[in-house]
């Protein structure tokens, strides 16, 4: 068993063109005030990393490396979640997915998730640069809008839309394969990976790829009613990342998973800041240890009640408050005493 490391905070949620979340010097000296030890960097924000310099330059990266070091921080992962969800658009939504890429990209739906996989091996290469294992990310969504329909799928549909899901997605798995890099996908609603059996289903059709690995998110659980502590022991050797993320479901006469197409306050099944909600940490905590878990829990904020800033910093609390410090010793070890085989057969009374 290893201490789990932590905590880190993913930026995602925190980078804004406004002092000091604009620029990572800046966010850096306020996560370390804060009491994180890491930082999970979006790949896509360019006010904190520029991509194709960090996937080009060792100088580069080298100086990100002791800039945060001098903070008392380290990176964790880099995340590429915006360039993943882009590598699979049903038409529904391409106008608003248009948003997550170059304007001059808008409205060219291929053209667009061109660009998505450059820039997933872009930060392939970055992430082995900066010396990282892992790498988080969304695998987008073709068969989404059917995952309840009326009228009913048609045969083949869900099957051809995860073998074009790999097709698309197996040369990024290659290449983070050639860099050292576990893809880590975010099992979440609204992506086609959306639970254990869709992920299932995309290995398989992967061929089982080595680098096809999951990030952990008990949120995304809680609101489809899955059981996560079950999934933690099933789908241990997959979970290469944590987000620690809290959430809610209370279900009414009214409403239940669905929602009802009410805003996140007024949802039966809603984000919370850590500590705030329904997920039992220290039972995850325990599993993830037990499990020998080998990289980071990090902090993702989202709440539709707490502001970010008292967010952050309990969040760091709570997750150092849940580290598991690993014994190197049992703790009835101070009454064993040495047996030799003789004795042992005599024990048992083996002749």
């Amino acid at each position: 068993m290893k201490t789990i490391k932590g905590p880190s905070l993913h930026l995602a949620q925190f980078s804004d063109d406004v002092f000091p979340f604009n620029r990572l010097e800046t966010v850096a000296i306020w996560a370390a005030d804060h009491g994180f030890a890491a930082l999970q960097i979006p790949a896509w924000d360019s006010r904190l990393l520029d991509l194709t310099l960090a996937a080009e330059s060792q100088t580069y990266c080298d100086e990100l490396i002791g800039m945060l070091a001098s903070n008392g921080l380290a990176i964790s992962e880099l995340t590429t979640h915006i360039f993943g969800q882009l590598m699979a658009v049903h038409p529904a939504y391409d106008a608003l997915c248009d948003g997550f890429a170059p304007e001059h990209l808008r409205g060219k739906p291929a053209a667009r998730t061109e660009w998505a996989h450059a820039q997933l091996l872009l930060a392939a290469r970055a992430s082995a640069r900066l010396g990282l294992t892992d790498m988080g990310t969304f695998s987008g969504s073709l068969a989404w809008p059917y995952i309840f329909p009326f009228p009913q799928r048609p045969a083949g549909l869900i099957e051809t839309a995860f073998d074009e899901l790999s097709r698309r997605w197996l040369p990024v798995l290659n290449a983070c394969d050639e860099q050292g890099i576990n893809l880590c996908f975010e099992i979440h609603p609204g992506e086609d990976l959306h639970d254990g059996i869709t992920f299932e289903m995309f290995l398989e059709r992967s061929g089982n790829h080595p680098r096809c690995k999951m990030l952990f998110d008990p949120s995304h659980f809680v609101l489809q009613q899955l059981n996560y502590l079950e999934y933690l022991d099933i789908y241990k050797e997959f979970i290469r990342m944590f987000h620690v993320k809290d959430a809610e479901f209370n279900p009414t006469g009214r409403q239940g998973i669905y929602g009802g197409y009410q805003s996140w306050n007024d949802r039966a099944g809603r984000f919370r800041s850590t500590g705030d909600g329904q997920v039992d940490f220290k039972s995850i905590f325990s599993k993830l240890t037990q499990n020998d878990y080998q990289g980071w829990a990090t902090l993702e904020w989202e709440c539709c009640l707490k502001n970010k800033e008292d967010g952050a910093r309990e969040g760091a609390a709570f997750i150092r408050d849940h580290i598991i410090c690993v014994t190197d010793n049992v703790f009835d070890d101070f009454a064993a005493a040495p047996v030799s085989q003789t004795q042992i057969n005599q024990l048992l009374g083996i002749r």
